[in-house]
């Protein structure tokens, strides 16, 4: 005679926290469960309201400088230093994890205009509106941080600097791009195309010979340091303010334009961009991409910052505050955790990169439960109610006026385009697209 008995292990069954809650067996057989897609939407919708509840990006403000903030530059060895310059030629060294200055030290005569840290993380560089390169030593506890290892005079001032991700090489903007070498006390190489001011440059971290720089003429140009001669050059309708190249493709850099947008480009073809990014107000400043590439900060003249997501042409997320004036540079720390800026009124502020975002080490329960939640917002992101609460910010009443003003004569624009369009024979007016309508010439 045989007898069949049900036999379950309690492991199976039991949490290994909390003997108390046992785990109920569940079949997942949608037509046992007809109600699931509604029961998902209610739970979607819970979700995106918590995340506006608790979306608090602000964690801190680092506050010691004197003068407007006009430059930044993270240790490219180590995730929490942070070197800024300001407006009056001071020069603080900051420790990220303890939110506090380690060492400031006065290191030009009026404006500090940019400021690098070598690829090893051996020294840092500064330039400034006195006409001196300086050499400083990147550790704090150094008796001889404060007094430069080395310095050396030129002829003009200088506007920006940037070093290179492989080699002890850099470079300066100003009347021309001047290639430095830490070994030597003249240019290794210098490039020159018309006579305007170089405003900024930036080296590639994947092709590391190549940069890009910004002039007043409203180009965008190419350099190869490898080469005797400039590569090209994309003439804008306005002046862009600087440049940021993709960390993880190397032919895709993004610049910030006076005209409130920010175009991204593929350095192969120049003659249109890749992506506009719009949202802003007011002239952007800075912009800096996040680690992975797959996000944008840029720091603007109407007292905001706004984060892209890299593939989209708006905003996810905008950070300001009362007292925040100009933002007048932007960086994204190491880890791709954090956002930092520098403004005009001294501070530099620290953000979440996720606004709703918890700090510290999360119980795996309640990282799954996380998990499941972006799910459940990514498949009803396009619901209506969804999309407006996730959309929704709360902005500075200049900056919602401004939008409304943009708004309205971006209206008014479209709406002549097409009155020519209909009013005119067929073929006459073509239609240029928003990718290329800002674009005048490609040398």
């Amino acid at each position: 005679m045989k007898i069949k008995v049900l036999s379950r292990n309690p492991d199976d069954y039991v949490r290994q926290c909390n003997r108390d809650i046992h785990r109920i067996q569940r079949n997942y057989d949608p037509a046992l469960h007809p109600f699931e897609a509604p029961r998902e939407y209610i739970r979607a919708l819970n979700a995106v309201k918590l995340e506006r509840v608790f979306a608090k990006p602000f964690l801190a403000s680092l506050d010691g400088h004197k003068d407007g903030v006009s430059c930044m530059c993270k240790n490219k060895q180590r995730l929490n230093s942070l070197f800024s310059g300001s407006c009056d030629g001071e020069i603080r060294y900051w420790n990220l994890t303890t939110r506090r200055c380690l060492q400031h030290f006065q290191a030009h005569t009026g404006f500090v205009r940019g400021i690098t840290c070598s690829y090893d993380g051996g020294a840092i560089i500064s330039v400034g509106d006195d006409k001196t390169i300086k050499y400083w030593s990147p550790d704090p506890l150094d008796d001889g941080g404060s007094t430069p290892q080395n310095t050396i005079i030129c002829k003009t001032a200088f506007t920006g600097i940037d070093h290179h991700w492989k080699d002890a090489v850099y470079a300066t903007s100003g009347e021309s791009i001047c290639i430095w070498n830490h070994q030597k006390a003249d240019a290794v190489r210098t490039y020159k195309w018309g006579t305007d001011t170089v405003n900024s440059v930036r080296f590639n971290p994947i092709e590391t010979s190549v940069l890009t720089s910004t002039a007043s003429d409203r180009s965008i140009r190419l350099y190869d340091i490898r080469a005797a001669a400039p590569l090209k050059k994309v003439i804008m309708k306005m002046r862009c303010n600087n440049t940021c190249w993709n960390p993880m493709e190397a032919f895709v850099f993004t610049a910030a334009c006076e005209d409130h947008d920010l175009y991204t480009f593929d350095m192969r073809r120049l003659d249109r961009s890749l992506r506009v990014h719009k949202d802003h107000v007011d002239a952007v400043l800075d912009v800096d991409y996040s680690p992975t590439g797959k996000e944008i900060v840029a720091g603007s003249y109407d007292r905001s910052i706004r984060i892209f997501p890299s593939i989209s042409g708006r905003s996810r997320e905008v950070y300001h505050t009362k007292r925040m004036q100009r933002v007048f540079c932007v960086s994204w720390s190491g880890d791709g955790r954090y956002v930092l800026s520098g403004s005009d009124e001294t501070n530099i502020r620290l953000w979440k990169a996720r606004a709703s975002e918890k700090i510290g080490r999360l119980p795996r329960q309640e990282r799954e439960a996380m998990e499941y939640n972006e799910k459940l917002k990514e498949k009803y992101a396009q619901h209506p109610q969804i999309r407006r609460i996730a959309k929704h910010r709360h902005v500075p009443k200049s900056i919602y006026s401004s939008v409304r003003e943009k708004r309205t004569m971006m209206e008014s624009l479209r709406r002549k385009d097409m009155n020519k369009k209909r009013h005119s024979k067929p073929g006459t007016v073509t239609s240029i697209p928003e990718k290329s309508k800002n674009i005048v010439n490609v040398v």
